[in-house]
């Protein structure tokens, strides 16, 4: 079983947890799902597999990550046999991801910073080898690009101790039982409390700060990577006040009372500030929440997301990368096919119509209404 004493620990504390909203369903009902002839399968080991679900479950191009035991002699264990240590199993997910939209190198970037690598007695408060670390590569090429990750990480100086994760060939996966997976979303006070209680958000803190798990900068180079947000004085003229104070003030707008909460034409929205590209009306929902809701941005290279503690609650904010905007929070309670809602402000947005894209240099993102459903 799960320590209990994190739990105690943050009721004792007055931490609070605010519980997900339940999921909510498409426009049509039917969320267009990816074919999975073409996904690639990850398998990793980061000690709780709650966690590790819940952490590669946020990122774009993800389609779906399984709890479950791998790496020991027993078959179809039980979570009771693993937990005593009696199998040789770790905890672990498999993640099925789509590699034109997510890459195997930054799912490993992902995996080290939500992990302590140089711990080989297990992962914060779960102790005992069955919560090692450990990586577990399906190809050559993913052994590589693990070996390599890891030889940087341990180059950068960030760890004193030396980097124990293990870099293993994949053996027979199982899944874990059924009350396992989804657990960050079945069971969202108590994980939020377990998680917080167990050192795991403290240590990622400590060692990467407040930003996002995702790499602060893939390198790319956009039309936008040069942008340098105006004075605020001069945004204060371009902004409406409700833009300002929503992009620039952290601000949120009222709901069923905004631009965009129920638009339904064809097109992507951009920053209100920038032009950044965003998201796109293909994967927008009505999430029954009043503000414009999205299973999943444009490109990822375009989002930053923050932990943001303000209310006496734990949220993850949406900001544009070059503009810095306040757009809004990440929720775990989406529709197929991430499992994401995306609630964001319509003043951080502005709408460019399918038809106009290509006169307002959007052109590349047509190809996104030529395969919607």
């Amino acid at each position: 079983m799960k320590p209990k004493t994190a739990t105690l620990v943050l009721l004792a504390a007055g931490v609070l947890w605010m519980p997900a909203a339940a999921p909510a369903a498409g426009e049509d009902g039917a969320p267009m799902k990816p074919d999975r002839s073409l996904l690639r399968k990850a398998t990793f080991a980061g000690g709780c597999f709650w966690c590790s679900e819940a952490d590669f479950e946020k990122l774009p191009g993800v389609a779906e990550v399984i709890s479950g035991y791998t790496g020991g002699r027993v078959p179809h264990p039980t979570y009771e046999e693993v937990s005593a240590g009696r199998t040789g199993h770790v905890e672990a997910v498999q993640v099925l991801y789509d590699p034109s939209r997510i890459g195997y190198g930054e799912l490993l970037e992902v995996f080290w910073r939500h992990i302590d690598p140089t711990d080989a007695g297990g992962q914060f408060a779960d102790r005992g080898s069955q919560y090692r670390t450990a990586i577990f590569y399906h190809d050559e090429e993913q052994k590589r690009l693990a070996e390599k990750s890891k030889k940087a990480l341990a180059a950068s100086g960030r760890f004193k101790r030396p980097i124990v994760t293990e870099i293993l060939p994949a053996k027979e996966f199982y899944p874990a039982e059924d009350y396992h997976q989804d657990y960050f979303r079945k069971n969202p006070l108590h994980y939020g409390m377990y998680r917080e209680g167990s050192g795991r958000n403290a240590f990622i803190r400590k060692t990467w700060g407040e930003d996002s798990p995702r790499p602060r900068d893939d390198g790319r180079k956009t039309r936008w990577s040069g942008f340098r947000k105006p004075p605020v004085e001069e945004l204060k003229q371009r902004l409406s006040p409700l833009q300002f104070q929503v992009t620039q003030e952290e601000g949120t707008e009222p709901p069923f009372e905004n631009e965009f909460w129920n638009h339904k034409g064809a097109g992507i929205f951009v920053d209100v500030v920038s032009g950044e590209p965003l998201f796109s009306t293909t994967d927008k929902y009505d999430s029954g929440t009043g503000w414009p809701s999205f299973t999943r941005p444009i490109d990822p290279h375009f989002i930053v997301e923050r932990i943001d503690r303000s209310f006496f609650m734990v949220r993850t904010e949406v900001r544009s990368r070059y503009a810095d905007s306040h757009l809004g929070h990440v929720f775990p309670d989406g529709p197929p096919p991430t499992g994401l809602r995306y609630c964001i402000n319509s003043a951080a947005l502005r709408f460019v119509p399918k038809e106009r894209l290509e006169a307002e240099g959007y052109g590349e993102y047509l190809t996104l209404f030529a395969e919607a459903r």
